[in-house]
């Protein structure tokens, strides 16, 4: 008979080292699930099942179609638009592309709801431009990476579907879309703040300032882009459609201003577009299933209540559990990715922090893919770091340096969101 406690070991254990020998996290999920069935004796069939079953889902449709409308979006001309539309709002102070960089991460947020699209896209264009203006590479490559991860936050954003199904499907991803907004407002408050105090700290120039005439002309042409973001939010809020729906109605619109209205890009390159949608969907996809058969082996093995036991084991004391697992998850963020990161832990620490500690699902929801987000921009593996440092050309090392003012940024919004749960269940309830 196979022991419980063994397959524990064996479980945690090869995943650990595999992901120390640096071996892809999808590999790493599926081979671990693979050496620890083996040694349970389950068939392995019933691990192929679980990683179909964690990908047939109804809900999981909506990812592809964001994936793909913040594809067309992004290379439609959106980008520039919302930087022109930024730099009007806000250019002018002291540090006036930070600033900007900070504001159109935020739009673009909205759009594409992904970290890595909006460090490409944004960055892409401000990175560049902010050296050329005698802004340091470090600070450049900072502000942009770390306020890209308001796009996993502010809605809409596939990682708060594939929380809703990791949580059993029974947190509604209207509500998870909802709860996102202020503490992603918050964020890039909070990230334009620090980028003030350092642009006056090193006398970071400001930017022209437009004419109300020009103003006008920018912010019509950037607003057709951002009713992108107000059709998905509008149409799940009010009910008239799901969060699948809106998403796949978002694409058709998308596709829409892309090709007909901003006609930047000829229609030739919509397959283009529809490969690299696919490369993405089939990285998320395949992380998605693997992480399934491996939250099932946990849940199988009573790992989440042994976790469970062993918190509360160590304190009762609401302050320190919520601390405690704020830390664990920061470091968690460092070494792994966010979608199976989210398919893992959220069956492990629901019961505790929603079932023990009373914390609502949505409140645990936001707490947790903020906390992952700041992963994003952390070595050694943070998808959003690597993309700035290819783009600003400089070290992994050098940026994480410079970064640290934001990184601090990031950790008290994550703080309060923690510890202050009206803002994110504040706007969820007064809308539903």
């Amino acid at each position: 008979m196979p022991d419980f406690t063994v397959a524990s070991w064996l479980l945690l254990g090869s995943f650990l080292l595999l992901l120390i020998l640096r071996i892809p996290i999808t590999f790493t999920l599926f081979t671990s699930s693979i050496i620890t069935a083996l040694y349970l004796k389950i068939p392995l069939m019933s691990i192929v099942q679980r990683m179909v079953g964690g990908v047939n889902s109804f809900s999981l449709l909506a990812i592809p179609f964001f994936i793909l409308s913040g594809e067309m979006m992004s290379r439609g001309g959106i980008s520039r638009r919302l930087i022109l539309f930024s730099n009007v709002l806000i250019g002018r102070v002291r540090g006036g592309l930070a600033q900007v960089n900070c504001l159109a991460s935020m739009f673009f947020g909205g759009i594409s709801g992904s970290a890595v699209a909006d460090v490409s896209s944004i960055g892409t264009m401000l990175i560049p431009m902010m050296k050329e203006k005698g802004y340091d590479d470090d600070f450049s490559v900072g502000v942009t990476v770390t306020s890209a991860c308001q796009g996993v936050i502010i809605p809409p954003s596939h990682n708060m579907i594939i929380f809703s199904l990791a949580a059993g499907g029974g947190v509604s991803v209207g509500k998870l879309f909802m709860g996102g907004i202020v503490p992603g407002i918050m964020l890039g408050v909070a990230l334009m703040i620090i980028s003030y105090i350092i642009a006056v700290k090193r006398n970071y120039p400001k930017e022209r300032k437009f004419s109300f005439k020009e103003g006008i002309v920018i912010a019509k042409d950037a607003v057709l882009g951002l009713l992108t973001m107000i059709i998905i939010i509008g149409g799940v809020v009010s009910g008239v459609f799901t969060a699948t729906e809106s998403a796949a109605v978002a694409c058709v619109y998308a596709f829409i201003i892309t090709f007909f209205v901003y006609r930047e890009i000829k229609i030739k390159e919509f397959g283009a577009i529809l490969l690299n949608t696919l490369r993405t969907l089939a990285m998320v996809m395949s992380l998605i299933a693997a992480a399934n058969a491996f939250g099932w082996l946990l849940a199988f093995l009573r790992i989440p209540g042994s976790v469970t036991s062993f918190l509360l084991g160590i304190s009762h004391n609401r302050i320190v559990l919520l601390l405690l697992i704020n830390v664990m998850l920061l470091i968690l963020g460092c070494i792994m990715d966010m979608a199976p990161l989210i398919i893992i832990t959220t069956p492990i620490l629901y019961p505790v922090l929603v079932n023990s500690l009373g914390m609502d699902p949505i409140q645990f929801g936001i707490m947790l893919i903020l906390n992952l987000s700041i992963g994003l921009c952390t070595p050694p593996v943070g998808s959003a770091l690597f993309v700035g440092c290819a783009i600003g050309k400089i070290s992994i090392e050098k940026a994480a340096k410079g970064m640290l003012p934001f990184y601090i940024a990031m950790i008290i919004v994550l703080l309060l969101v923690t510890f202050v749960p009206a803002i994110s269940t504040a706007v969820p309830d007064m809308l539903h």
